[in-house]
């Protein structure tokens, strides 16, 4: 669950964005729509289930969702950094100003992991984190878990608190940390368990669409659950029932390519790969239609239109977030 999302000097944005679910305590309407928290220092307080970001081209509301999951990349990827001078990736500051002084791209989220309230915020620049910092709201007091500041003086880092309330500190972990590395991914991959909550929700909770013209989105999460008879299947086939496709069933078939073909394109294929890139071409889905009278027709997948390729690409990762409650950030809803 998120609560507030905030971003500056990223793309197309130079000062602060923010992004906040607070329900209106003026506004009573479509209260199913909200979700009441009983959280520590924020009982009763509404969040709205979902929002929509409007307005004209190129004013910045792909590039919120983004800078969310450019955050999330690093918080996902950060552990791996091993070069000290590699650039950070995530990072793309304002660019219309280049002969002003680079300042960090800086990120805030709160949000909510098995029950506990979190706020997270990272500033760095291509070249290294220049703040980051964890709060925890076990409590209604707020606990300052980290953070890290770089002093331009010492050329190092100063960390605080001392002693922090409800998490221990490791001063050599703290020297093993990279300065183009995040410190909450540097000690979830060295098993602090304490942190795992929040790296999760970032991995594994929070989800993204593209549902844009440049998006790739196939067939293959909703083809695996149709096959493996995964209890999403019988709700995909409901939900392609009632799209008014006139689609009665879904089924996986093999459809094998003839064996020159096959071998002309996986001339250059690593062998460790074949055989995986094989079966996953040999299988397709199969769309049953309304036929004359009580009969059904299955129609070869290529025949089915754009449409029909589209939902049923969607249908399955749709369903999943559905039943599983993710966090999820869709660009080009309509």
């Amino acid at each position: 669950m998120i609560l507030q999302f905030s971003v500056s000097n990223y793309r197309c944005f130079r000062k602060q964005q923010t992004l906040n679910l607070a329900a209106s305590s003026q506004d009573k309407a479509l209260p199913d729509n909200c979700i009441v928290t009983d959280l520590p220092g924020l009982a009763g307080k509404r969040w709205l289930k979902g929002l929509a970001l409007y307005g004209a081209n190129a004013s910045g509301k792909t590039t919120i969702l983004e800078a969310l999951e450019s955050l999330a990349e690093m918080v996902k990827n950060s552990a791996r950094m091993t070069d000290p001078k590699e650039p950070i990736p995530q990072i793309e500051p304002f660019a219309l100003c280049p002969s002003q002084p680079e300042s960090p791209t800086a990120f805030a989220v709160a949000f909510v992991a098995e029950g506990v309230r979190y706020e997270y915020r990272v500033a760095a620049t291509r070249e290294r984190v220049w703040h980051e910092s964890l709060r925890a709201f076990p409590k209604k007091v707020e606990q300052l878990w980290f953070s890290r500041d770089w002093n331009t003086e010492s050329t190092s880092y100063t960390w605080s608190p001392d002693r922090p309330t409800g998490f221990q500190r490791d001063s050599q972990l703290e020297g093993y940390t990279l300065s183009n590395m995040l410190f909450l991914s540097k000690a979830v991959a060295s098993n602090r368990p304490e942190l795992e909550p929040v790296f999760r929700w970032f991995k594994e909770r929070l989800r993204f669409l593209d549902l844009s013209a440049r998006s790739r989105l196939g067939p293959r999460f909703t083809l695996k659950r149709i096959q493996e008879q995964a209890p999403l299947h019988d709700r995909i086939v409901e939900l392609l029932r009632h799209a008014d496709l006139g689609v009665t069933g879904a089924r996986v078939i093999e459809e094998r390519p003839p064996e020159e073909e096959v071998e002309k394109m996986l001339k250059s294929t690593p062998p460790e790969l074949r055989e995986r890139i094989l079966k996953d071409r040999c299988l397709k889905p199969e769309l049953a239609h309304r036929g004359s009278g009580v009969t059904e027709l299955p129609l070869p997948w290529d025949s089915e239109s754009a449409g029909t390729h589209r939902l049923f690409g969607l249908a399955g990762p749709w369903l999943d977030i559905l039943s599983k409650g993710y966090t999820v950030c869709v660009d080009e809803l309509e």
